[in-house]
């Protein structure tokens, strides 16, 4: 075998106390709580319709309406809503997807 052989073997890793954990599940649970904190009120900023499309949503389909930050940035939450648009998630992915295309493009104009 070489000397750069990585085996597969699963890594030991050291166990974390009680406590750990515990500050762990509070951080992660914090931070789910801003996220839907923010949802909600973007929703009720901005109504339960989709900025790019105009497409209207019931309770019964309002998980298909995410919030997309403007600037890309998902901590800058102001509560004037300036930052947010809702957008179904098709616009959503689109949105997403425009950026990656043009920086894909932009490399190909660049050599």
């Amino acid at each position: 075998m070489s000397a750069g052989f990585n085996s597969r073997r699963p890594r030991t890793v050291k166990p974390i106390s009680q406590q750990e954990a515990d500050e762990l599940v509070l951080k992660m649970r914090g931070e789910r709580s801003a996220l839907e904190d923010y949802r909600a009120k973007s929703l009720k900023l901005h109504g339960w319709i989709c900025a790019k499309c105009a497409r209207e949503f019931e309770q019964s389909n309002l998980h298909l309406l995410t919030v997309h930050h403007k600037d890309g940035n998902h901590k800058n939450n102001p509560s004037d809503g300036s930052n947010w648009e809702n957008l179904c998630v098709y616009c959503h992915d689109d949105e997403h997807s425009r950026g990656i295309l043009a920086d894909y493009l932009n490399k190909g104009n660049k050599e």
